[in-house]
């Protein structure tokens, strides 16, 4: 694989803090790389130099000759109007320049003279297998999987972009970069906003892809099923690793203790020779000191391995519950003062130390239903009932409670009463150190007022948890220590997230919203799948004995399935050929595209266009053949 991008000794700081140093990194033809590290690593920031759209302090980006980037960023600044099918029509600028064209020459064709028909024609033959050629006759179609793999349905194609809502725009706006179809996709949280069913889609599609990307995510799912190769961007300094994340995990960790054995043996040397130097310094052995201490002094010294401080939160049970924590009646769950229920579900109940995940599509009401469970919203119909003992605790999704003019340490105390000390201690365990306690809630970011929501949850002692979407804003590290927590906690929880790894450490039940219902799964995220894939597999029917019939009309009907059956065949090696062969002409032609052979470019679209009209012919007859034969 070629080299389609590379980075050389790249140095970035913003005023008197280094973000990184002497960075050097290379992008190969089809690479998949996951770039990782903790918040404020500089991740985003070395996307958009790479990108072009930020300059390095120091070094040098080399691009391949008419290299094709398209990037995705975090701050959208996305101008939409029209129609949403419109806009996406807008990542395919030559393609609708084609397509008025050929408009324009079947408007002179329709009043042309006799003299003039030769001509245009042939122009228009000319341009339709450009068209052709370059996806002309199969966008539309590309469009339609895009925005319905992103969670669009096919009645919102029509609606006014301008009434998006912020979660809706980042979809539409990773929808664009994806139909660009560059050489080069860099994409700066993609999954943001996205369902696990468009995560999912988004995986499968990146899997495909023929092109190189770079992806910074927090979700280590889809870092696992995307990538390829890992960069870690660690205090300053970026190191490569090959495979996916679970991968990076354990090479990282063997050279971190690699490293950390090589200094400590190192220092145990210097040490070693120091008290040799020190003990015969002015004695009879005081030349070998002497050279002992030059070879010291030119030693080059290992720096000692440096690694983040993690995130010490612990959640405490101050008393226990009863066995059964919740149950319901069948319940119709919605939003006050709409008129129609958002989805009902069986009875359910939920016992003592249990671990329920709620999944489904975006707007489906897994929020609303959490709220309702917890007693804030009241069901459609139905009841719910909290069992003996149960102190319930609830982490919001949406940071709405917070006051923007108070203090870290202010929220922390008015939950539970306490001294400076004590309130300083837990908020250090969640990474707030020094004047940090100080900072306002309006001026954090995400990630630090989802700590501070953290450090409230840990203060309740509840003994049932209702969480939604906990690890929203939080990085890997974050997520990964709020895992381990909750593997510990010895209550139970309801939890709602899209982070598929949280979910498969934890879960003992998933409840799946869709289309109107709640259904309950046994076990957790990878359990509910392969159910799921065992409910969508074919049974094959009972065929009944078939009544007796009269001897010549058996024998007919015997020919012809046996003249129908060898026809399939004879069809489906026919079409197998021809698929095979229409692969083929795609390589060829994408080939012939590169090297601009367009003589060869044009004859190849032609065979092109007749091996798929055939093709189309020959689905056809199977179809009925088929049918007939069922």
């Amino acid at each position: 694989m070629g080299t389609i991008l590379s980075a050389r000794n790249l140095s970035k700081r913003y005023g008197a803090v280094e973000i990184f140093h002497g960075l050097t990194v290379h992008i190969r033809a089809g690479q998949r790389i996951a770039l990782v590290g903790v918040n404020g690593a500089g991740k985003s920031t070395l996307l958009r130099i790479l990108a072009g759209l930020e300059e390095p302090d120091e070094g040098e980006v080399v691009r391949a000759r008419g290299l094709q980037i398209a990037y995705l960023s975090q701050e959208l600044d996305l101008q939409l109007r029209g129609p949403l099918f419109e806009q996406a029509r807008r990542a395919f600028p030559h393609l609708q320049t084609l397509e008025a064209q050929l408009r324009a020459l079947e408007a002179a064709m329709a009043s042309c003279s006799a003299e003039e028909w030769p001509v245009l024609s042939e122009r228009y033959a000319a341009l339709q297998t450009r068209f052709e050629a370059a996806g002309g006759y199969d966008y539309e179609r590309m469009i339609a999987e895009t925005l319905q793999g992103l969670g669009f349905t096919p009645d919102q194609f029509e609606r006014p972009a301008e009434t998006l809502s912020g979660g809706e725009r980042t979809r539409m706006a990773l929808a664009l970069v994806l139909l660009q179809q560059p050489d080069l996709l860099l994409l700066d949280e993609p999954t943001n906003h996205l369902d696990i069913q468009a995560i999912e889609w988004l995986e499968d599609h990146l899997q495909r892809f023929p092109g190189a990307v770079v992806a910074i995510s927090h979700d280590r799912r889809f870092l696992d099923r995307m990538a390829t190769h890992t960069w870690d961007l660690d205090f300053g300094a970026l190191e490569e690793y090959p495979g996916n994340y679970s991968r990076f995990l354990s090479l990282k960790a063997e050279r971190l203790e690699r490293r950390r054995l090589e200094y400590e043996a190192q220092q145990a040397f210097i040490a070693h020779e120091q008290a040799f130097i020190r003990r015969y310094g002015a004695g009879q052995r005081a030349r070998e000191a002497r050279g002992r201490e030059k070879k010291l002094a030119r030693l080059e010294r290992l720096e000692r391995p440096q690694e983040h401080r993690r995130l010490q939160l612990s959640l405490t049970v101050t008393s226990r519950s009863g066995e059964r924590v919740l149950a319901t009646e069948p319940l119709a769950i919605g939003l006050p003062g709409h008129p129609r229920p958002l989805f009902t579900c069986p009875e359910l109940e939920v016992r003592r130390q249990e671990r329920v995940a709620i999944v489904g599509p975006n707007g489906c009401g897994k929020t609303t239903f959490l709220r309702t469970l917890l007693g804030e919203i009241p069901p459609f119909a139905g009841r719910v009932v909290l069992g003996q003992g149960v102190i319930p605790g609830y982490l919001p999704q949406t940071h709405t409670w917070m006051d923007p003019e108070q203090t870290i340490l202010e929220a922390v105390r008015q939950v539970c009463p306490m001294g400076e000390g004590r309130a300083r201690h837990l908020l250090g365990r969640l990474l707030f150190s020094g004047d940090e306690v100080y900072k306002r809630l309006g001026e954090l970011s995400g990630g630090e007022r989802s700590r501070v929501a953290l450090a409230r949850l840990t203060l309740t002692a509840a003994n049932l948890l209702f969480l939604d979407e906990p690890t929203n804003h939080l990085d890997i590290p974050a997520r990964e220590a709020l895992e381990r927590v909750l593997g510990d906690y010895p209550g139970t929880i309801l939890l709602v997230s899209h982070d598929r790894a949280l979910i498969d450490a934890l879960a003992t039940q998933v409840w799946v919203i869709a289309e109107g219902q709640l259904t309950p799964y046994p076990g957790n995220y990878s359990d509910y799948l392969a159910a799921r894939q065992a409910e969508e597999k074919p049974v094959a029917p009972h065929k009944a004995r078939p009544a007796p019939r009269e001897r010549g009309a058996e024998d007919l009907r015997a020919r012809q399935k046996r003249a129908q059956a060898a026809r399939l065949q004879a069809l489906e090696a026919e079409i197998e050929a021809l698929e095979e062969q229409t692969k083929s002409l795609e390589a060829d032609m994408a080939r012939a595209s590169e090297e601009r052979q367009v003589g060869r470019l044009m004859e190849l679209s032609r065979t092109y266009e007749e091996t798929r009209k055939r093709l189309a012919c020959l689905y056809e007859e199977w179809e009925e053949l088929a049918a007939q034969a069922e």
